[in-house]
């Protein structure tokens, strides 16, 4: 008979790759431990606002969504000339995103059916061939609810234990170079030593300003993020030998709230006519700030458009967000040198201010949105309205290639002057790394051996962001939560299972 051994998984990081693998180890019957340094749980997870995606889910259907057999294809598209690159020899990029696709109608119908998370809204992001990122109707942002039905679960299990304020600093090795545990600190300063196999999901490295992101990409100093700043956790891993692939590769997200400069109390973010001094102004206290709100690329997809200081479209917004960040960014940069930015307008109709309402409210909350009459934009912006509306309801084509258009249904002329609008102000910021430690097909970490070649380190396991060599040059939007999920639960499955004795 086969029991389960006594020592816990340790699963460090509470974003929704710890989560999943702490999920999955109390499923096999294990004991788990989850630290976590940040004083509250989530992670960057809990601030995820597009969703999760999945291809051919019932949703899908449901919605009357083309089949989705092109998953697979748009993720290594968008990953680029990196996924045919064997750097380091021996990763399989090919297998880790099979699997990522593969099992994403099943991470999606876990989270809606095991924990009865809303994912009923499905909408196309930028670089997918058919809408397939997930999320609900409600106010709550999809990381949120997946991170708060996950929690609300697991603390009512008695196997689980949280522990917040606990910094991992080092992790144990036998003489073999097995991993046995971990070395932490909790917020009274007081050192822990706790053994067990560990699950590794402690984040990425784009809040580590003056750590591995100014060593691997000293020409973003100066941009903007969406990420806190803070060291990343990765040296811990290189320390025991891991290998670290696609370090240099982080994503710019085309999307990032920034009021332009001048704002304050008589400002609105976005040029009106120079009559015009009705509107509420935007909130002064988002000026000037290295880490920004995310502009969802949900509001994108939802029929959102982006123009150029001239009002002018530039860019198919639904493109992948490496090349529209790229476009956005051989624009003239703003003159205000308190932070390296851009400033584009981004503007919603009606139908994507309605499909996408959740997040206007909560950007309006902020000051972050304007709801504007089309009448009182600058007459360029209005021209510009004007054209792409017409190409929607002619069901024309899109000189710069856009094929949907979501829920735009603005029509073009006068009819849509006393219409209103939501605008605001958006730049490129730093959003995620692509780059981490090499990891197998069943959340091993690996290390490289003297000749080169990728092997298990026993006893350690990761996911999230924290590990590289799934999404290449470029992530596509949604397939953070989805990486998270899927290969959070494999690696708890596993570490749990490496406990199993048999006498």
């Amino acid at each position: 008979m086969s029991t389960t051994a006594s020592k816990p998984v340790i699963v460090v990081g509470s974003g929704l790759a710890g989560l999943s693998a702490a999920h999955e180890a109390l499923r096999e019957g294990a004991l788990v431990r989850l630290l976590d340094r940040a004083p509250k749980p989530g992670g960057n997870s809990i601030k995820a606002s597009s969703g999760i995606n999945g291809a051919g889910t019932r949703f899908q259907r449901a919605l009357n969504i083309p089949t989705d057999d092109s998953f697979y294809a748009d993720t290594v598209r968008s990953a680029g000339s990196r996924f045919t690159e064997n750097n380091p020899p021996g990763i399989d990029r090919g297998s880790l995103v099979e699997i990522l696709t593969s099992h994403s109608e099943n991470a999606v119908n876990w989270l809606a059916d095991e924990l009865n998370v809303d994912l009923s809204v499905v909408a196309q992001l930028g670089g997918h061939s058919v809408p397939r990122t997930h999320r609900g109707g409600g106010d709550l942002p999809p990381g949120a609810a997946i991170v708060s039905a996950l929690l609300n679960k697991m603390k009512a299990n008695p196997n689980f234990t949280l522990e917040n304020s606990a910094e991992v600093d080092k992790l144990l090795v036998e003489n073999s170079g097995a991993v046995k545990g971990v070395s932490y600190r909790t917020s009274d300063g007081q050192m822990h030593e706790l053994e067990g196999p560990v699950v590794f999901a402690a984040g990425g490295f784009a809040g580590d300003v003056h750590g591995l992101l100014a060593k691997y990409r000293p020409d973003l100093a100066g941009m903007p993020s969406t990420n806190e700043e803070r060291p990343a956790s990765h040296g811990l891993l290189s320390t025991i030998g891991a290998a670290l692939v696609d370090m240099d590769s982080v994503q710019i997200h085309p999307t990032g709230f920034v009021l332009p400069k001048g704002a304050g109390t008589s400002y609105n973010i976005v040029p009106l006519k120079k009559e015009d001094a009705s509107h509420k102004p935007a909130d002064p206290k988002s000026v000037s700030t290295s880490q920004l709100f995310l502009a969802a690329e949900a509001l994108r997809g939802e029929g959102g458009i982006l123009l150029s200081g001239s009002g002018e479209r530039f860019v198919n917004e639904l493109n992948t967000r490496d090349v529209v960040s790229s476009a956005i960014m051989a624009l003239p940069q703003s003159t205000d040198k308190s932070m390296r930015h851009w400033e584009v307008i981004l503007l919603l109709d009606p139908g994507a201010c309605e499909a996408a309402a959740s997040h206007i409210k909560f950007y309006l909350w902020k000051g972050l949105v304007q709801k504007v009459k089309v009448r009182d934009l600058a007459p360029e912006i209005i021209a510009s309205i004007d054209k792409y509306a017409t190409t929607v309801s002619e069901h024309g084509e899109d000189p710069l290639g856009r094929k949907s258009f979501g829920h735009w249904k603005l029509p073009p002329g006068d009819a849509n002057r006393e219409e209103e609008v939501c605008v605001g102000t958006v730049t490129p910021v730093v959003h995620f790394t692509m780059g981490g430690v090499a990891f197998d097909a069943k959340a091993r970490v690996l290390r490289s051996t003297d000749g080169g070649k990728l092997t298990p380190i026993p006893g350690i396991w990761a996911a999230g962001e924290i590990t590289g060599g799934i999404h290449g040059a470029n992530r596509l939007g949604g397939s953070s939560l989805l990486e998270c999920a899927v290969f959070g639960r494999i690696a708890g499955t596993e570490a749990a299972r490496s406990l199993i004795v048999t006498p």
